[in-house]
């Protein structure tokens, strides 16, 4: 028997540059528990996570994970798209 690959219980729309909600671009973070998958569908997109400092360009096809309450934000780099999926568990498979 495989394990199952874990689903998101929720989706953001797909943002981009001019939709991307202000309170993405500043810090914030998930709650207790949940794990937040950041795509990017075009275009680039810089993730900065807080503490510890650590700051990602993703290209169109990355993803990067926020843990649990991990404080970070998210900064367009020119024209994108981008979704977030929300995960109860870990996201990996």
């Amino acid at each position: 028997m495989s394990a199952q690959i874990p689903r998101p219980y929720r989706s953001t729309p797909v943002f981009d540059q001019d939709t991307l909600p202000a309170a993405l671009r500043r810090d914030h973070s998930t709650k207790a528990g949940v794990w937040g998958v950041i795509r990017v569908i075009e275009g680039r997109l810089r993730l900065t996570f807080i503490d510890p400092f650590a700051e990602h360009v993703l290209e169109a096809g990355d993803a990067a994970v926020s843990q649990p309450q991990q404080a970070h934000f998210v900064t367009p780099d020119g024209a994108m798209k981008m979704q977030v999926d929300f995960y109860d568990r870990p996201p990996g498979g």
